[in-house]
């Protein structure tokens, strides 16, 4: 009796060549709709699924392969007389082979286009029922879901006539990898289009590229991505030249993408560690550059830069002066790229910044589950600022108030943040205390001449005097905050003291 391989396939890509490399080696092919007409087509002969099942298709082929002679053939325990003795009872025929790959999902509900009841009609039913049952089965039955296994698979055939066994039980653990993700694509599509956090949480991810390390040389890792990451990520961006990204590249990669996407005017942001070090705007990207450079002229060594605008030859020459390990922009010309690949490991990362298409959560692993919280997309509305303070801001002022705003966001918190209008000046992060962060960042900003307003912004509200006294004695007319603490007017009596504005938010943009 001839071996039986049941093939229904949506992506037909290497599948002609594979079914004849079947039939060489003594398989006879049943086959579904398209998949069947492209055999015949390349002249292999095929069995229709319906001359198997005595059923034909329905529900505009909703129904074609959920039947006992498709699925008892698939799940039979060869081992057992009794499972035998069932199949000749109903005459089914074995199925040794199986090959499936699913309704492109992915690629419908990636259309910017689609409605819901066209995703809906790419929810793959019979195929994920064919490969569980033949994963299932895997002591008898090899299940194929990924084209690149078809040449292993044919060339166990030739050599030893059959698929060896662990070859059937790496297919199948592969099989209950790709369907579980397959189902929760769907579950995301759907959670998707809810405004509150599902009961279970699904998520799907595919590796797409090994790393060298973790944060550290002796802690394995990887970056997976999201199916269908938005262009503007960092799973969706890029690389066009430099070494492989590390684990540390990646989260400092992010994290300058996430601040650059505040601004509109030409910007440039430096990242170490996951803050910023520098972060300048201008009307040229050049300019840009000089500003956040000048910003933090030591920490940007060995650091992340991440673009806005266009890199051209002209700031290309000035990043090329210095050690940088990634440069994040939607483009580069060629003449900048010329110049910056001379550097054979900085990495060069293109971002497509027009997508727009803002994440709805963010996810974080901690010890036995995980956190997940909406992505903090607020913007900051002048209109909901408040004024608490006996003096109001200057047109000036509220210029750097925004730009100090916009940044202390993306900072670790306990954050403060010291800027004009155009570039940070002082940068304190990830302090025990507030007045700590504060005097970091007033020691940065005291190494330059500033001849500019400067404005103060804090991620979270100052509950004591303290860091509004050391702030004003120390030059600062400006302050932009949250607000929110018991003790507010301990603060706001300070700022009134010193002759400072203070301005409440009441919006807290804590970054831990």
């Amino acid at each position: 009796m001839k071996k039986r391989a049941l093939i229904s396939v949506s992506d037909k890509t290497g599948i002609v060549e594979f079914a004849k490399g079947l039939q060489a080696v003594g398989f006879e092919i049943v086959s579904t709709g398209g998949t069947r007409q492209a055999l015949t087509e390349a002249g292999i002969s095929t069995i229709d699924i319906e001359a198997v099942t005595g059923f034909p298709e329905m529900l505009d082929g909703r129904v074609k392969t959920l039947h006992p002679m498709i699925h008892g053939g698939l799940l039979a325990d060869l081992s057992k007389t009794g499972h035998h003795e069932a199949l000749e009872k109903m005459n089914i025929v074995p199925i040794e082979l199986v090959v499936v790959n699913l309704y492109p999902f992915a690629k419908t509900i990636a259309q910017a286009d689609v409605v819901e009841a066209q995703a809906i009609e790419q929810i793959d039913i019979g195929g994920p029922s064919m490969l569980r049952s033949a994963a299932k089965n895997f002591a008898h039955v090899t299940a194929i879901v990924d084209q690149q296994d078809y040449a292993h698979v044919l060339s166990e055939l030739n050599e030893i006539e059959k698929t060896s066994f662990q070859t059937r039980r790496n297919l199948a653990m592969k099989v209950f990898q790709h369907t579980a993700s397959y189902d929760a694509m769907i579950a995301q599509y759907f959670i998707g289009h809810e405004a509150h956090l599902p009961e279970k949480l699904v998520l799907s991810y595919t590796q797409k590229q090994p790393l060298r390390y973790g944060e550290n040389p002796h802690q394995e890792a990887a970056f997976f991505a999201q199916e269908q990451a938005n262009a503007d990520t960092i799973a969706g961006a890029k690389q066009l030249h430099g070494k492989a990204l590390s684990y540390n590249n990646i989260k400092d990669a992010d994290a300058a993408l996430q601040i650059v996407k505040e601004f509109q005017k030409p910007t440039v942001v430096a990242v170490k560690h996951m803050n910023p070090c520098g972060v300048g705007s201008a009307e040229t990207l050049t300019q840009a550059f000089e500003k956040a450079y000048a910003a933090d002229p030591v920490s940007i060594f060995g650091g992340i830069i991440a673009c806005n605008q266009v890199v051209d030859a002209h700031v290309a020459e000035q990043m090329s002066r210095l050690f940088l390990e990634v440069i994040l922009a939607p483009e580069y010309t060629a003449q900048a790229r010329e110049i910056l690949e001379k550097k054979k490991n900085l990495r060069l990362l293109q971002i497509d910044l027009s997508t727009k298409k803002p994440e709805t959560w963010e996810y974080t692993s901690v010890s036995g589950g995980m956190l997940v919280q909406a992505v903090d997309v607020r913007k900051t509305e002048i209109s909901d600022w408040e004024v608490v303070t006996d003096r109001t801001p200057s047109e000036e002022e509220i210029e750097a108030l925004l730009f100090a705003w916009r940044t202390v966001k993306h900072v670790k918190s306990n954050a403060i943040v010291l800027a004009d209008h155009t570039q940070t000046l002082g940068i304190g992060a990830g302090q025990m205390n507030r007045v700590g962060s504060v005097e970091i960042a007033l020691n940065q900003a005291k190494e330059k001449e500033m001849h500019t307003t400067v404005a103060l912004a804090s991620d979270a509200f100052f509950p004591m005097s303290d860091s509004v006294e050391v702030a004003a004695t120390n030059g600062i007319k400006a302050i932009i905050q949250p607000g929110g603490s018991i003790k507010d007017q301990e603060s706001i009596d300070m700022a009134n003291k010193y002759g400072v504005t203070m301005i409440f938010t009441h919006s807290r943009h804590f970054r831990h």
